[in-house]
């Protein structure tokens, strides 16, 4: 298993990590199975989604904000948030690369920060 640090800079946003995550899959030299990037984390998530437009990212972060807003008396919107992203993504590995659509990309979702989060990496 491979850890990726990854620094975030803002309580909420949305951090590309698609070309780490590729270095990872790399390193190892599976040419064909899956991988999985699994963030530890209660109050941050990972996801796949638009990488090219970073309007993308932001709408994504200001829907859940509306959805569920810091100031609603929630306990702890950023928990709820990670629950609704979810906490991992599971990616197909083709010729030794990552498979992704043609405008994938792969996110942390940070939704309780500026934090250094890990992000676990396992090729099969």
């Amino acid at each position: 298993m491979k850890t990726l640090s990854v620094a975030t800079h803002a309580r909420e946003e949305m951090v590309d990590v698609t070309d780490r995550v590729r270095a990872a899959v790399a390193e190892v030299g599976v040419q064909a199975g899956i991988c999985l990037v699994y963030s530890p984390h209660t109050t941050c998530a990972v996801t796949v989604n638009e990488g090219w437009d970073p309007d993308v990212q932001a709408d994504a972060v200001r829907h859940l904000r509306s959805l569920v807003p810091r100031d609603a008396g929630y306990a702890s919107d950023s928990h709820i948030k990670t629950i609704a992203v979810g906490p991992s993504v599971l990616l197909p590995i083709d010729g030794g690369q990552v498979r992704l659509g043609r405008w994938q990309a792969v996110f942390l979702c940070e939704f309780d920060g500026p934090r250094q989060r890990e992000l676990w990496v396992q090729v099969r």
